[in-house]
């Protein structure tokens, strides 16, 4: 599958090289031995909740506004890539991640196309949005189709405070190996990506405002006056 240059391979978050310390190889800690989480036994019945955890999540799910952190993890062993900023999510299909730190950056998803809003280069790309997104955590998130259409889901156990998911996409054309969701109290908490090349992703979310109140034209893409503007389909 082809990536978008700025943009994941998974229509999620990512960032191109850049000589200086940058946000992101992937768009929060992820599946390495500095990363994992320890492994044991749950008690039964949160176990056994899991499955259920993602489905109930998404029923009822309208729109969401979150913080993030993330950090990736390069298959060639480089140093670890952290970025933060907030992500809004409006169902169906649009969601929006705006990056604050280290560099400012939009990816802007509107039903259709997704957008790579490079500030600093005041550089867009952009792609067909429903070629992109097969297997991965924003269609999960993004698509109001049941989670096992596009994904085996099943318990994950782990010895911590949160209620593990794993998914595995059905689709064969993804770059995605599997995701594993951690749920606070009925909450998204964390993310886990991995992909087939050994990149590894985590996202940690906060301030997590489920069923914000947002708007449709946070989700119009603007071409920004003077930008190079790409399409790469």
């Amino acid at each position: 599958m082809q990536s978008v240059p700025g943009s994941s391979r998974f229509g999620w978050p990512a960032r191109r090289p850049r000589p200086r310390p940058r946000r992101l190889s992937a768009a929060v800690l992820c599946l390495s031995s500095i990363l994992l989480l320890g492994l044991g036994a749950l008690p039964g019945a949160a176990l056994a909740d899991a499955v259920e955890e993602v489905s109930g999540y998404l029923r009822g799910l309208n729109s969401l506004q979150a913080a993030f952190r993330q950090i990736t993890i390069p298959a060639d062993g480089g140093p670890a890539l952290e970025a933060t900023g907030t992500f809004y999510l409006l169902r169906p299909d649009r969601f929006l991640w705006e990056y604050d730190a280290p560099t400012a950056q939009r990816i802007v998803a509107d039903g259709k196309r997704i957008y790579v809003h490079d500030t600093e280069l005041n550089q867009v790309t952009h792609r067909s949005q429903k070629k992109i997104l097969d297997g991965t955590p924003a269609q999960l998130l993004a698509s109001r189709e049941p989670p096992d259409r596009y994904f085996r889901i099943s318990n994950l156990d782990r010895n911590d405070h949160r209620v593990w998911a794993e998914l595995i996409p059905k689709t064969a054309d993804t770059d995605v190996e599997k995701l594993q969701i951690g749920f606070v109290d009925g909450e998204l908490d964390t993310l886990l990506m991995e992909d087939r090349f050994g990149q590894l992703t985590r996202f940690v979310f906060t301030d997590v405002d489920r069923n914000a109140q947002l708007q449709y034209s946070m989700f119009r893409f603007e071409r920004p006056r003077g930008a190079d503007f790409l399409s790469v389909d």
